[in-house]
């Protein structure tokens, strides 16, 4: 199976979501400050909408590799890990430094969604990439 380890990575976060916005909504229910509360919801949020967008970007790769897909996956892993997961651990330790973080995770996620239409502008009709290559 192409790109197993991108599905297994992207089930996997999509598993994390759904556990992270449960114990976010009942185990630290009243627990965290408002500001830690919303960032945690934060967090979820954006990682829940990338993880739909990977598997949407695997669907696609799956029958039309095209140069750039692995790229768009890449950055925008690293951009959950660093947004979300900053988001996570500011809320969880309530060390608001770890801030300075999110906007790094942030610029990653962004530029995932660039390389995925500069991947679009760039192929060719009928589907194939300028060099042919994923």
């Amino acid at each position: 199976m192409q790109d197993r380890s991108w599905w297994l990575g992207t089930a996997l976060s999509g598993a994390l979501v759904v556990l992270a916005g449960a114990f976010g909504a009942h185990g630290l229910e009243g627990q965290l400050e408002p500001r830690f509360a919303a960032a945690f919801e934060t967090g979820v949020r954006y990682q829940a909408w990338h993880t739909l967008a990977m598997l949407g970007v695997l669907a696609w790769r799956a029958s039309l590799p095209l140069v750039g897909q692995a790229l768009v996956l890449g950055l925008w892993a690293a951009g959950m890990l660093l947004f979300s997961g900053s988001l996570y651990a500011m809320a969880l330790s309530g060390v608001g430094g770890l801030g300075v973080i999110t906007p790094v995770g942030g610029v990653l996620l962004i530029a995932g969604w660039l390389a995925l239409a500069v991947s679009v502008a760039r192929a060719r009709p009928g589907g194939q990439s300028p060099s042919g290559n994923t």
